[in-house]
């Protein structure tokens, strides 16, 4: 059998894969990359950038509902074309794709394998019909989406995000399992684009919310759209050419269902085991989230196949501090950036920083709030629902985290993420400008209630200007 020697063999070309390789061509040219299956990231493809698309065409036709209230007619006349609406899914699609795989890795020639890898030893892998010796390794092989195997003999009638963008049309009634972030997503704008659509989950809560009272607000206007039944498994029964979907004492007869229910690490085949080191029960082994390591091997596994932090952003640290350590002699721990997580709703649902269920057992947490049914912004956009919870030091004024479900949220994710990581109290804060009338300001009278909350205020009497020297 064939035998080649590199000094760093990355697997998979997914977004965690694409970054170390960054890193890796800054240290080495001695590295291949081995990829089985379609090539482009997992947002690029079926993820992020695609349901986006589907988002917001659904959200731009939903709006037509407030139209009468601005003195504009004519809304009942406005018809949504579902097949057209999936080839410009497509057409975007494709386009964030090429973009992909047009870039960093269209000139590497042989140093790109196609084919799945197979640990031989732990710096030993097989592909095809080659060995590769390498003195480091990059597992970056990703994630699928998770079906159960009792359901396997309903697989036309089951969709995923891995197909459900491929849909030439899109039937008139669904059942979405698992209301996850891409569940609850996905159901809302498939709901909006006039399929009529149930949502289940066995949890009590939705998108991964934590705050009690923000998943029930949650709860409340995800319900006004559309049913969710919740709190019980979903059983699924054929009925000639749909489906039987029960949950709990009730069901419904579909046309498809929509399979949200998490995704599983790529690692079939892989021959992990060989590695000789601890497995959880997911089969992953155990590693330094501060340096990808997995245990004291010449190791790193970075990106969704992980399951630790399984978004984009973080995907591309992990690639990054995967591929400079395999890069190095001595292995550099790095520290992670403040949690984030936005789930594209309409509102948005946002976690930053620590979650309310790390923190309600600790006595000296506040909690600033703001309920957006009268923010000023959000009520001339017709979008005045939803609330803001920010945690912070009782003694202290310092941010430590946020939940909360309001119009156009992202943005205020980013601004409570940035001062989180530097350690901003509210003080800090209040201190910045805030435009009127923007969506901002809910977050300023959120921050407002958090302030008059703290103990030990400071001694100007003007805590949202700084006295000159």
């Amino acid at each position: 059998m064939e035998k080649k020697t590199v000094d760093i063999a990355i697997i998979g070309t997914g977004s965690a894969g694409l970054y170390a390789l960054s890193a890796v061509r800054k240290a080495t040219d001695n590295f291949v990359l081995i990829n089985g299956g379609q090539q482009g990231t997992t947002c690029a493809r079926v993820g992020c950038m695609p349901s986006k698309v589907l988002i917001q065409i659904a959200e731009d036709y939903h709006h037509r509902h407030v139209f009468a209230n601005n003195g504009i007619q004519g809304a009942e006349q406005l018809r949504i074309n579902i097949p057209a609406v999936m080839r410009q899914v497509r057409k975007l699609r494709d386009g964030f794709v090429n973009r992909v795989i047009s870039g960093p890795i269209t000139h590497l020639h042989d140093k790109i394998i196609d084919g799945y890898a197979e640990f031989v030893e732990p710096t030993v892998l097989k592909v095809n019909n080659q060995h590769i010796q390498a003195k480091k390794i990059i597992i970056a092989t990703g994630s699928t989406p998770f079906i159960p195997k009792a359901w396997a003999h309903f697989k036309d009638y089951i969709l995923t995000t891995d197909n459900l963008f491929e849909q030439e049309d899109l039937p008139a009634k669904m059942a979405v399992l698992g209301l996850g972030v891409i569940g609850l997503e996905i159901g809302q704008a498939l709901h909006r684009l006039g399929i009529e659509i149930v949502g289940m989950d066995l949890l009590q809560s939705i998108a991964g919310i934590k705050d009690p009272t923000i998943n029930d607000i949650a709860i409340d206007l995800f319900q006004q759209e559309f049913p969710l039944w919740l709190g019980e498994a979903a059983e699924l029964e054929q009925l000639g050419d749909k489906l039987l979907v029960r949950c709990g004492t009730q069901s419904i007869i579909v046309d498809k269902v929509l399979a949200s229910l998490g995704r599983v690490p790529n690692i079939a085949g892989l021959g992990i085991e060989k590695l000789g080191v601890k497995l959880d029960a997911r089969g992953i082994p155990e590693f330094n989230p501060n340096t990808m390591q997995v245990d004291d091997l010449p190791i790193f596994i970075a990106g969704d196949v992980n399951g630790e932090r399984p978004v984009l952003h973080e995907a591309g640290d992990e690639g990054r501090i995967a591929g400079f350590n395999a890069g190095q002699e001595v292995v550099t721990a790095f520290k992670r950036k403040t949690k984030l997580s936005i789930t594209f709703t309409d509102p948005n649902i946002i976690s930053v920083g620590k979650t309310w269920l790390v923190l309600e057992n600790y006595s000296d947490i506040i909690v600033g709030k703001m309920d957006f049914q009268m923010q000023g912004r959000a009520l001339i956009m017709s979008k005045n629902k939803g609330m803001i919870h920010i945690y912070g030091e009782k003694n202290t004024g310092k941010l430590l985290g946020a939940e909360m479900i309001v119009p156009h949220g992202e943005h205020l994710a980013h601004l409570l993420a940035w001062s989180i990581q530097q350690n901003l109290t509210v003080f800090d804060l209040l201190k910045m400008p805030f435009y009127h009338p923007v969506i901002e300001e809910g977050l300023q009278n959120a921050l407002y209630d958090l302030r008059n909350q703290v103990t030990q205020q400071p001694d100007s009497k003007l805590v949202e200007l700084t006295a000159l020297d």
